[in-house]
């Protein structure tokens, strides 16, 4: 029996992760959540968005891609498959982290929703001061 190779990356964005395996392949193809990439999203932007990573000329080879993606909404999910993409790209070949980096693909966004504190009424919102 053949044994698949695949190489696993995680891509983060916001509350949004992506699991990725990329497989070479005859030519590109992106799974996510078990349907096709244009399926799954339903803005052609956030399609774009998520297959972004293959867009530069350094990449030359061809991958079938699988995601499995949860949390956030739809565009933190969509640059969350973008970013675990590269970073799996850059696995499988060293020297596509300088284009890829350039072009901003292997940059995680952190930003998430802040808590809510004890004795506010939201992250930092306090209630109104009143002098009587």
């Amino acid at each position: 029996m053949a044994e698949t190779r695949y190489i696993e990356a995680i891509g983060r964005r916001k509350s949004a992760a992506a699991r990725v395996r990329i497989t070479p392949a005859d030519k590109i193809s992106i799974i996510v959540n078990d349907k096709p990439v244009d399926e799954y999203f339903s803005s052609r932007e956030y399609v774009a968005i998520a297959e972004e990573a293959f867009k530069p000329e350094e990449v030359t080879e061809d991958f079938s891609v699988t995601v499995k993606v949860k949390g956030g909404g739809q565009r933190a999910q969509a640059d969350a498959v973008r970013h675990g993409i590269a970073r799996a790209l850059v696995k499988n070949k060293e020297e596509l982290r300088g284009p890829l980096k350039s072009g901003g693909l292997l940059t995680r966004d952190p930003r998430v929703k802040e808590r809510k504190k004890p004795g506010l009424k939201k992250a930092r919102k306090a209630a109104q001061w009143s002098k009587r």
